[in-house]
C-alpha cells in the first residue's frame, strides 16, 4: 500500500476514536478473576516447564484482572505477583514507535522525510538514505538491514554510541524488496541511533519521557541492572528442558543488551495501563494522558503481509504493532521472546478488551502465553464448554513440550557423536579474533574443550562437521558455526562466525 503521511494517519486514527470501544458486562467483569485464577493455576501445573507467569486483562473501563503465578527465579524462589517485572522483548517496539510518533506529532521530526534530509554525517549509503523514512524503518518495509548494529545491541552488548554511529555505514539491502514486509530489529535500532545523534535523545529517555511518564507506568524500565540492584523482583529467563526442573538460562539480559527493538521490563499492573491506553486512545481512568489520535495512529496499517502465527492470522503491520485476526476478531498485537522469556501483548479494539501474558520460559512451553490470552478472549466471548476445550489445548501443549524435549535430547546425542575436525591442539586456536563490524570474539581453553565469548555471551563449543569448525550456542538453542581459516604456516589466521570475518590478533 502507498505510504501514509502523518496528517492522514492522525485523521484516520481520529475517525477510529469516534466510536467508543465495547464495554464488558459488569457480571462478566466480576466473575472473570475467579475463572482466570483457576485456569492459570491449572495451566501452570499441566505445562510444568514454565516457572512463573503474570497476566493482565483490561477493558475500556480499566483493569479487569492482574495476577501472578509461580516463581520469578528457580534459584531465589521469589513468588510472581502483579508487580513482578518481566522482560517483554520485541513487544518493546510499540513503545518505541509511539515515542517517536509523539515527536512527529509536535512537528519535531517528520516520519515521512527521507533519512538524508536530517541525518547528515551518518554512514547510511546515499541510495538508501535518500529513499528510506522513519515510517519505513518502524513498519519493517524499508528493505534494508544492519546486522552489526542489531547484533551488538541485542546479543553481545559490545557497543558505544560512537561505535554505533560508525556502524551506520554497514546499512545495506535486506532480504526483500523495499515496500515489502520483512521483520527485523535493524529498522528500530537504526532509527534510534540516528535520532539520538540528531536530537541527543537516547531511546530510553525518549520512551520514558514520551510514554512511560505520561501514562504513569512507573514499574516499566529499560534499566534492568538498576532494577535488580534496587532489589526489585525481576523474572529471570529459564529453559524448561528437563521434566520437573526448569533451569536458569545461561544468557540473561543486561543494560547493554536492552535496545529499542527489545529492551523493556514491565509488570502485569503496568501492562494493564498500557493496554487501557491502546483501547481508549491514551485515556487512562478517564484522564487523557496523550494527545488525541496519537495512540490510535500507531494502529493504522503501513504495510501488508499474509502470515500465520499459531492461532493468529497476520495481515499487516502498523507502527510497532502486528495487525491481524484471532478467529473473526480484529487483533492488534505484538509478541516477544528471547533466551527464556516470552511476552504476549494484544487487544481487540472492536470488543474493547486487551490481554498481556508474560512468562519466564520460551523454548519448550512458550506457547502458554498465547494460550492463556486466548482463554481470556474466548471466556468473554462465551465459548461453549470452554474448560473442556482448554483442557484439550493444555494436553496438546504438553505433547508439544515433550516433542521438543525429545527432539533436543536426540539432537544432543547425535551431536555428541561428531568427530573432531580441528587439525591442531586447542591451544593453537585460543586468542582474540576481531571484526571491525561485530567486535571481538575470544576463543579460549576450558578444560579439554574450547569456549567462545563475545561481549556478554559465552558458551562451550561442540564439534561440527565441516573442516576446521566448531558449533556454539551463544544464544540458547540457536546454533551457529565457527569456521577457522589457517595461514600458510597452518596456524589459525581468522574465523567466520554469523556472517562476519574475525581476524586473529597477534
Amino acid at each position: 500500500m502507498p505510504p501514509l503521511s502523518l496528517r492522514t494517519v492522525l485523521a484516520t486514527a481520529f475517525l477510529f476514536t469516534l466510536t467508543a470501544p465495547a464495554v464488558l458486562r459488569a457480571q462478566d467483569r466480576a466473575d472473570f478473576p475467579e475463572a482466570m485464577d483457576a485456569f492459570a493455576r491449572r495451566a501452570m501445573e499441566r505445562t510444568e516447564a514454565v516457572p512463573g507467569m503474570a497476566v493482565a486483562v483490561v477493558d475500556a473501563q480499566g483493569p479487569v484482572y492482574a495476577g501472578g503465578f509461580g516463581v520469578s527465579d528457580v534459584e531465589t524462589r521469589a513468588p510472581v505477583t502483579a508487580d513482578t517485572r518481566f522482560y517483554i522483548a520485541s513487544a518493546t517496539k510499540s513503545f518505541t514507535a509511539l515515542a517517536i510518533s509523539a515527536m512527529a506529532a509536535r512537528g519535531e521530526l517528520n516520519l515521512d522525510a527521507p533519512l538524508a534530509t536530517w541525518s547528515e554525517g551518518s554512514g547510511v549509503p546515499v541510495e538508501i538514505a535518500s529513499r528510506v523514512t522513519l515510517t519505513d524503518l518502524l513498519s519493517h518495509r524499508s528493505g534494508v538491514d544492519n546486522g552489526p548494529i542489531a547484533f551488538r545491541l541485542a546479543f553481545s552488548g559490545d557497543w558505544t554510541p560512537e561505535t554505533l554511529w560508525r556502524l551506520t555505514a554497514e546499512t545495506g539491502p535486506g532480504e526483500v524488496a523495499p515496500g515489502t514486509f520483512d521483520y527485523t530489529n535493524s529498522g528500530y535500532n537504526l532509527a534510534t541511533v540516528l535520532i539520538e545523534h540528531r536530537w541527543g535523545r537516547d531511546w530510553r529517555d525518549l520512551v520514558q519521557d514520551e510514554v512511560l511518564r505520561p501514562l504513569g507506568m512507573t514499574h516499566t524500565t529499560a534499566l534492568i541492572d538498576e532494577a535488580r540492584g534496587a532489589g526489585e523482583t525481576v523474572a529471570a529467563g529459564h529453559l524448561g528442558r528437563a521434566p520437573g526442573h526448569s533451569e536458569r538460562s545461561y544468557l540473561q539480559k543486561t543494560d547493554a543488551t536492552m535496545h529499542s527493538a527489545g529492551g523493556l521490563i514491565s509488570t502485569a499492573n503496568d501492562m494493564a495501563i498500557w493496554l487501557e491506553a491502546q483501547i481508549d486512545d491514551g485515556v487512562i481512568d478517564g484522564r487523557r494522558t496523550l494527545p488525541e489520535g496519537l495512540v490510535a495512529a500507531t494502529h493504522v496499517q503501513q504495510v501488508g503481509q499474509e502470515a500465520e502465527f499459531g492461532s493468529y492470522q497476520r495481515t499487516g503491520y502498523g507502527l510497532g504493532w502486528q495487525i491481524g485476526r484471532y478467529g473473526d476478531d480484529l487483533l492488534i498485537h505484538h509478541f516477544g521472546n528471547f533466551a527464556g522469556s516470552r511476552a504476549h501483548v494484544s487487544f481487540m479494539p472492536e470488543r474493547g478488551i486487551g490481554v498481556a501474558v508474560m512468562i519466564n520460559e520460551d523454548a519448550f512451553a512458550g506457547d502458554l502465553a498465547d494460550l492463556v490470552a486466548n482463554y481470556a478472549y474466548d471466556w468473554f466471548a462465551g465459548l461453549p464448554d470452554i474448560e473442556a476445550v482448554y483442557d484439550g489445548k493444555l494436553a496438546d501443549l504438553a505433547l508439544t513440550r515433550d516433542r521438543r524435549r525429545t527432539g533436543l535430547a536426540q539432537s544432543l546425542e547425535a551431536r555428541a557423536q561428531r568427530p573432531r575436525t580441528l587439525s591442531l591442539p586447542n591451544a593453537a586456536y585460543s586468542g582474540d579474533y576481531v571484526s571491525q563490524a561485530y567486535g571481538t570474539l575470544t576463543v579460549r581453553e576450558a578444560g579439554d574443550r574450547l569456549e567462545a565469548a563475545i561481549g556478554v555471551q559465552h558458551a562451550l563449543a561442540e564439534n561440527f562437521t565441516a573442516p576446521e569448525s566448531l558449533r556454539v550456542e551463544l544464544t540458547p538453542f540457536s546454533g551457529e558455526v565457527i569456521v577457522f581459516t589457517l595461514d600458510a604456516d597452518a596456524r589459525p589466521a581468522s574465523l567466520e562466525y554469523s556472517g562476519g570475518t574475525y581476524v586473529k590478533q597477534p
